[in-house]
């Protein structure tokens, strides 16, 4: 049976009789159409068929998702705080609310109440990513029979201009923090394409000066509110790269080394050396939020849009496809997981560039 019940829809079969004698149905309902309550009400039937029906639990949703969480012992630190602050805010929205009691037309409605509450459509894919693996978990475990976040239609990610420096911006920017003791820093964050975890985690031993190389391995990546140095750890495993450093670039280097050694001479012991290219006076960890808001403000004393160091990021591979870098070089020396990412992410470039090539090649044969 299939019904209708307010805006959603209701399934309902009967799997038998009790030891009574009476009969027992199996019910599930919150489904936003018929066709979602059809396909769960037939999943169900042959759960129930091939003997693996499960029983509802009285586990709340809370439970299951600290549960969840700590059997997740192989994902990276980082990773962990984000799933850790995803669960926090489930958490409160459904703890006390028994795992079977979870439908589609609740977890929708929360992801609403998010919207209207002013948060992004990114925040809210992000909760739902989580919420969605969490209970797809719950499945593979025979806690639940369907994933009720199965049928939820998430909310669009609206994808705002990205705002760069230009080449003139770019160059008004590194001219003005010339006397600042990070300047090197800034100088690799425009030349290379870096991420800010990137950038601060590079160790002298991953940089070849002769040979202008420079292998992407490490980041520092803030863990309740500490910057932490990982070693070996980057994004994903096409983040671990190898990018090649202009002359201009690995000048800058070479004087910043020689003025970091004579900070390290001057501190004699208190000096806490981690072989970081760039480090506080006493050779600390750099905090990537301290970096940024040091980034922003430069910026804006140089008169220049004050960017964080991710525009810096997307300023340097937008100057490079105008340039006519080929897209894969750039994707590669970003660190992208997949070419794609980047022509999305920088469509309306490479649209420019598909009409210059053909203008360019029709220009040789006409």
């Amino acid at each position: 049976m299939i019904i209708k019940r307010g805006k959603t829809w209701t399934y309902s079969f009967e799997r038998g009789r009790d030891e009574n004698g009476d009969r027992q149905r199996e019910w599930g309902s919150g489904y936003p159409t018929r066709k979602a309550a059809e396909q769960a009400r037939a999943e169900s039937m042959g759960a129930y068929k091939r003997g693996e029906y499960v029983e509802p639990s009285d586990m709340p949703v809370g439970t299951w998702l600290q549960i969840w969480l700590e059997s997740r012992t192989s994902i990276a630190e980082t990773t962990r705080v984000g799933y850790q602050y995803e669960v926090n805010r489930l958490t409160r929205a459904f703890g006390t609310r028994k795992l079977q009691q979870l439908t589609s037309q609740t977890i929708s409605g929360f992801y609403r109440g998010m919207i209207d509450s002013g948060l992004s459509s990114k925040t809210v894919r992000n909760c739902a990513a989580t919420l969605h693996k969490s209970l797809a978990d719950a499945v593979a475990q025979n806690i639940l029979v369907r994933n009720p976040a199965d049928h939820v239609e998430l909310p669009r990610v609206e994808r705002r201009e990205m705002r760069v420096w230009t080449s003139d911006e770019m160059r008004q920017f590194l001219q003005h923090t010339e006397g600042h003791r990070l300047h090197a820093a800034f100088v690799l964050l425009c030349s290379s394409g870096m991420r800010r975890s990137e950038l601060l985690g590079v160790r002298w031993a991953s940089i070849d000066l002769d040979d202008g190389r420079l292998a992407v391995v490490d980041t520092v990546v803030p863990v309740d509110n500490k910057p932490v140095l990982r070693l070996g750890e980057t994004k994903s495993r096409l983040s671990r790269r190898v990018i090649a450093l202009d002359g201009r670039t690995l000048s800058v280097l070479r004087a910043h080394k020689t003025r970091q050694n004579e900070e390290r001479i001057a501190a004699g012991p208190a000096y806490d050396y981690e072989d970081l290219v760039f480090a506080g006076e006493l050779g600390g960890i750099i905090s990537p939020d301290w970096f940024s808001r040091a980034t922003k403000r430069l910026a804006s004393e140089a008169g220049v849009p004050a960017l964080t160091p991710h525009a810096a990021r997307h300023s340097w591979a937008s100057l490079a496809l105008t340039q006519g870098v080929p897209a894969k070089v750039v994707q590669e020396r970003l660190g992208h997981s997949s070419i794609s990412i980047t022509l999305d992410r920088y469509s309306h470039l490479v649209d420019g560039m598909d009409r210059d090539a053909a203008e360019t090649v029709a220009a040789l044969i006409q």
